[in-house]
């Protein structure tokens, strides 16, 4: 009876101990699955990204998103990829005139077609008209530019200023700078 009794806790004890090892293994799996999903997918160096359109079966390039560095993180449930090392953004009008933005970082979160650029945002028109942020947004499907953080602007034909938010079209021509202060020329 006592023989029987051990050999029934030596199973008992053997199976337990077997799971436990399973579980432990299955456990470290899960924790390694976490990881990787926190990780880019993919890495890409030297970008050269064109959107395009399309009219009279000709394309046009619209803007240019060129960086030394791309994170790819389209395995999150809001993908986005990221560019650590900067960015230069060449947003295009009807006659191939750029305007040119840089920027420190950027993200583009995919869903939306939103591009955020973040830390010494440079915006150079062709009439070399500068615009300096700390961030600025690009909305790729309305070709609009905006901000709700601080921006100084530097004009070459016009009057420089500050203002506290920015809204403007890719072409840089229709634009408002609103809660703004600095001087002005005024005409007689």
């Amino acid at each position: 009876m006592k023989n029987e009794l051990y050999i029934k806790l030596s199973i008992v004890t053997t199976i337990v101990v077997t799971m436990l090892f399973s579980c432990e293994s299955t456990f470290n799996d899960v924790q390694q699955i976490g990881i990787l999903q926190n990780q880019p997918i993919g890495e890409a160096k030297n970008i050269n990204l064109k959107y395009t359109e399309v009219e009279d079966s000709i394309g046009k390039v619209i803007a240019n998103l060129e960086s030394p560095k791309m994170l790819d993180y389209s395995n999150r449930g809001f993908s986005f990829s990221e560019f650590p090392d900067g960015v230069r953004l060449s947003l295009y009008d009807e006659n191939n005139q750029k305007n040119v933005v840089l920027a420190d970082y950027a993200i583009v979160y995919n869903a939306t077609d939103l591009i955020d650029l973040q830390g010494n945002v440079i915006l150079i028109t062709p009439q070399k008209d500068s615009l300096f942020a700390e961030q600025l947004y690009y909305d790729q499907k309305r070709e609009w530019l905006f901000s709700n953080l601080p921006v100084r602007l530097k004009s070459a034909t016009a009057n420089n200023g500050n203002g506290d938010i920015f809204d403007s079209d890719t072409k840089f021509k229709n634009y408002t700078i609103l809660e703004g202060r600095g001087d002005m020329i005024l005409k007689d």
